[in-house]
């Protein structure tokens, strides 16, 4: 990262099961609140699991404008649009803005499945004598549904809502690669900044797993089946661990140059210090062995000026699965050693392509309160994975500076450095 632009945070805006908007999710986190519930939100009677981290009070009739977009959100659109909005709330940022050439968009994402009661009156006027019809099907379609259907499940339209509420005419970009998608955006709006492309960057990521679709599509191989306590379902780096607990949410962050910040008196919640990303292209083949993410650990650490003994926590992907968590376990000590580990997933559950930003912004509000959130439902170490998880209560009197990292199974990883003004 150049010295000669210092990029930092100003705006922090999170919708999570924990809580909507920063300081609710902050006190629920380093509180040690579990969002993880019953799904109510549609029947999931006829799911294996029937639990997950629930958003219950987002009405998004508060948070969307014009009103009439609703039509074309889905509801990861929907959420990641009002963490924007919050982000800029939180900024100081009110439309509208200065320069507006000067500020731009980037945003990560997930796929976005279809709603089935979109899809219902086409399908069954697709059906004679017992068969799916094609040829009823193109007709049908053509008079069933919405005309605009497809822009509810484009990822990139989260950015294009976004910049067009706040008449953002800059950079535009949405990055869609699984679980390091949020990383990624944020490390891509850095560079923006960098490279004297913009001076304010809307930054942030997005994803929905509770989608009824989303949960057949994807299964529940991966998924914890602890159904007793569902707050006790997530439980990374656990000895006792059994799968990830599927949520939903969205993390956004104002990032902004330092000159441009400091002239119009903003406050300052943070500064990158630096970004890295990197693959393991024979994971899909061999498995996931985690030298991705230990090469940008490295990377992160060395762009940063870092050492592990001035890196005052790790927010880990951990996600709760068996082998996923011990790759990252063993990928983290080998690099940095007995750095305390927080793992927030383990209160709010598996956001998708929502939950690296929402990570990085509880490390954000963490090293301006001095304490690391605890991991929940940490109760018998695992050998397999030997990180030193903060856990019980939070944890004061470590470095001000954060390192937040994800991974997915497909080989990508990603890490940020972060620093308290």
């Amino acid at each position: 990262m150049p010295a000669a632009c210092d990029v930092v945070v100003t705006g922090v805006g999170v919708v999570s099961p924990l809580g909507i908007g920063a300081e609710s999710f902050w006190r629920a986190l380093v509180a040690g609140t579990s969002g993880i519930r019953p799904i109510d939100r549609f029947d999931s009677s006829s799911l294996s699991v029937r639990f997950g981290g629930q958003i219950t009070d987002f009405d998004p009739k508060e948070h969307i404008r014009p009103r009439k977009s609703l039509k074309v959100m889905s509801r990861e659109i929907q959420l990641g649009f009002a963490a924007a909005d919050l982000a800029m709330a939180d900024a100081g940022l009110a439309a509208p803005l200065r320069e507006p050439d000067r500020c731009g968009v980037v945003f990560g994402g997930d796929m976005i499945y279809a709603d089935l009661e979109d899809l219902a009156s086409t399908y069954r006027r697709s059906v004679g004598g017992g068969q799916f019809d094609f040829g009823l099907w193109s007709e049908a379609i053509h008079e069933e549904l919405h005309p605009l259907w497809l822009l509810k499940h484009l990822p990139n339209m989260t950015a294009s809502h976004i910049a067009i509420a706040h008449d953002a005419r800059g950079p535009n970009n949405s990055i869609v690669l699984g679980d390091v998608s949020g990383l990624l955006a944020v490390a891509e709006a850095v560079s923006v900044i960098q490279r004297g492309w913009a001076d304010v960057m809307i930054t942030g990521g997005t994803g929905c797993r509770l989608h009824p679709t989303a949960l057949v599509a994807r299964g529940d191989s991966l998924v914890s089946h602890r159904g007793g306590d569902c707050r006790a379902a997530c439980r990374p780096f656990e000895r006792d661990r059994d799968g990830l607990v599927n949520s939903e949410g969205a993390g956004a962050l104002i990032l902004e140059s330092r000159s441009h910040a400091l002239a119009r008196g903003a406050r300052v919640r943070a500064r990158i210090l630096g970004t890295a990303s990197g693959c393991e292209p024979g994971a899909r083949r061999s498995g996931l062995a985690g030298s991705a993410l230990r090469q940008v650990i490295r990377s992160t650490m060395r762009n940063a000026g870092l050492s592990p003994a001035t890196v005052g926590h790790v927010n880990a992907h951990g996600v709760g699965t068996i082998d996923m968590d011990r790759v990252e376990a063993v990928a983290i000590a080998t690099e940095l050693g007995n750095v305390p580990v927080t793992a927030p997933k383990s209160a709010f559950g598996h956001l998708g392509a929502g939950g690296g930003v929402v990570e990085m912004a509880g490390s954000v509000l963490a090293l301006a309160a001095g304490l690391v959130p605890p991991t929940l439902n940490y109760e018998t170490p695992d050998p397999q994975c030997p990180v030193n998880v903060v856990h019980g209560a939070p944890l004061a009197g470590r470095p001000a500076t954060a390192l937040t990292v994800n991974l997915c199974s497909t080989g990508q990883a990603a890490a940020i450095a972060i620093a308290a003004d």
